[in-house]
C-alpha cells in the first residue's frame, strides 16, 4: 500500500503542520493580549479579591480583624442593607419611562417636525452636564420654596403645595424623576441613532400595503430597534445601580431617614461615616452581584434572540 504524496508531504504531515501553525497563532495571539490581562487582573481582579477578603474581616480602614462568616450574617441582619435594596427595586419603576420617553422623542425628532435639530440639541443638553449639576438643579425644583411650587401656585392652585425631598413617601419618586431626565438624552441620541439605520422603503412598502402608523411602528421599527433597547435597558439599569451617588449627595443625603438610601450610597455611608470598611466591602460585592446578574441576563437574552 502506498502514501500519496504532493510535494512531497503526506496528508498527515500536511494536518500536523496546519496544528502546530494553528498553536502557534493561539500562543501568539495570547502573547498580544497578555498586556490587557494584565491590566484588567491588577486594576479589576485584585481589587475583587481584597473586597472579597475584607468582606469577612472588621476593617476600620487601617486594621482588620478576620471575623469569617459571622461578617455576612450580621451584614444580613442589617435593616438598612434591606431598605437599600428596596429602594434599588423601586427605583427600578422608573426604567419603562427612561427609556419610553426618549423611545418616543427619537420617533418625533425622526420625522423630522419643525426646529428638529434645535429639540435634538435641547434634550442632549442633559447628558452634557454633570450629575451633580443636574442634582443641584433638581433639588431646587422640587424644595418646598422651589420652582415646582412656584409653577403650582402661578396656575391657580395657591393652597397646594409640596415638598417631595422632605417626606419619605415622596422622596424616592423626586430621585426617580430626576433620574429619569438624566437618562433622556443618552437614550434619545441611541434610539436616534438606530433609527438612522432603518432602510425607509420597508416603511413606505408597508404604507403601499396599507399599514397604518402603529403597525408599521410594531412590525417594522420595533423589532428594528430592538438591540438598541437592549443596549439602552442595560445601560439605564446600571447606571441605575451605580450611578445615582451624586444626585442622592446633593439632594437629600440619603434622607429622610433611609428613603432615598441605595446600595452604592449606603457604601459610602458605612465606610466613610461609619468607618465600616469592612462591610462597605461585602455590600460593595452584593452590588456587584447584583450589576452582573443584569448583564449576564442580557447576553443571554441576546443569545437566545440570535
Amino acid at each position: 500500500m502506498s502514501v500519496v504524496t504532493i510535494n512531497g508531504t503526506t496528508p498527515i504531515h500536511r494536518r500536523g503542520r496546519r496544528l502546530s501553525l494553528r498553536r502557534r497563532r493561539q500562543v501568539a495571539g495570547f502573547l498580544f493580549a497578555l498586556p490587557a490581562i494584565a491590566l484588567v487582573v491588577g486594576f479589576i481582579g485584585v481589587p475583587i479579591g481584597q473586597a472579597v477578603y475584607y468582606s469577612f474581616t472588621e476593617w476600620n480602614g487601617l486594621t482588620s480583624t478576620w471575623i469569617g462568616a459571622s461578617a455576612w450574617t450580621q451584614a444580613f441582619h442589617n435593616s438598612n442593607l434591606w431598605t437599600a435594596l428596596q429602594n434599588n427595586a423601586l427605583l427600578l419603576l422608573a426604567v419603562p419611562f427612561a427609556l419610553g420617553l426618549p423611545l418616543l422623542i427619537a420617533m418625533l425628532l425622526h420625522q423630522r417636525v419643525v426646529g428638529w435639530r434645535i429639540f435634538r440639541s435641547i434634550y442632549f443638553l442633559p447628558t452634557a452636564i454633570s450629575w451633580v449639576v443636574l442634582g443641584l438643579v433638581a433639588e431646587r425644583f422640587f424644595a418646598y420654596h422651589g420652582t415646582l411650587n412656584s409653577l403650582i401656585h402661578a396656575v391657580g392652585l395657591t393652597h397646594v403645595s409640596t415638598n417631595m425631598l422632605g417626606y419619605e413617601s415622596t422622596a424616592l419618586s423626586a430621585l426617580g424623576i430626576t433620574f429619569v431626565f438624566t437618562m433622556i438624552g443618552t437614550n434619545t441620541m441611541l434610539f436616534l441613532t438606530g433609527l438612522a439605520t432603518l432602510d425607509p422603503s420597508l416603511e413606505e412598502a408597508a404604507r403601499i400595503d396599507g399599514a397604518g402608523r402603529w403597525r408599521i411602528f410594531r412590525s417594522i421599527t420595533l423589532p428594528h430597534l430592538s438591540r438598541f433597547i437592549q443596549l439602552a435597558f442595560v445601560m439605564t439599569v446600571i447606571a441605575l445601580f451605580s450611578a445615582l451617588f451624586s444626585l442622592i449627595f446633593v439632594m437629600t443625603g440619603g434622607g429622610p431617614g433611609y428613603a432615598t438610601t441605595t446600595m452604592e450610597f449606603l457604601i459610602y455611608q458605612t465606610g466613610f461615616d461609619q468607618g465600616a470598611f469592612g462591610t462597605a466591602a461585602l455590600y460593595g460585592l452584593i452590588l456587584f452581584v447584583l450589576t452582573a446578574i443584569v448583564g449576564v441576563v442580557q447576553l443571554r437574552l441576546i443569545g437566545s434572540e440570535e
